[in-house]
């Protein structure tokens, strides 16, 4: 990246990685570069997730949008955890799941939401999952 593009500031994590440039053309050369690069390699990008876009619109990155000055959880990745921990619940009053399972798959995701600005999303979790309540939010 720094090299052969000359982009000096880069992240990547496994295979997934993003470019930061300061101008919308630079970046779509970049682009189209890494896709030759990647097809001599016989490899291809995902056209739909290789996005040129403003960093304010935030940067969806490992089950987050960050942005630069919070991170947010993806809003389906909150509807999945939803429906996960209300199943998990359920299987535990029927006596299916035992109570240290329970706790494992809850202190798993909050162990990974912790790592953004949730605002509340704790408690959003727990008032659905344990009492199957949704309260809306005062204007």
């Amino acid at each position: 990246m720094t090299r052969q593009l000359g982009c000096r500031a880069y992240v990547r994590y496994v295979d997934d990685f993003c470019l930061f440039g300061d101008d919308a053309r630079t970046l779509w050369g970049w682009k189209r570069a890494i896709i030759e690069r990647l097809a001599r390699l016989r490899l291809t990008l995902h056209e739909s997730a290789a996005q040129v876009q403003p960093v304010a619109n935030g940067i969806p990155w490992l089950g987050f949008v960050v942005f630069p000055t919070h991170r947010r959880v993806k809003a389906r990745k909150v509807r999945a955890a939803t429906r996960r921990l209300r199943s998990r619940v359920g299987a535990y009053h029927a006596g299916h799941v035992s109570f240290a399972a329970l706790d494992a798959s809850v202190q798993g995701w909050l162990a990974h939401v912790r790592y953004g600005d949730t605002w509340g999303l704790g408690a959003h979790l727990f008032e659905v999952a344990w009492f199957g309540i949704r309260f809306r939010a005062r204007r």
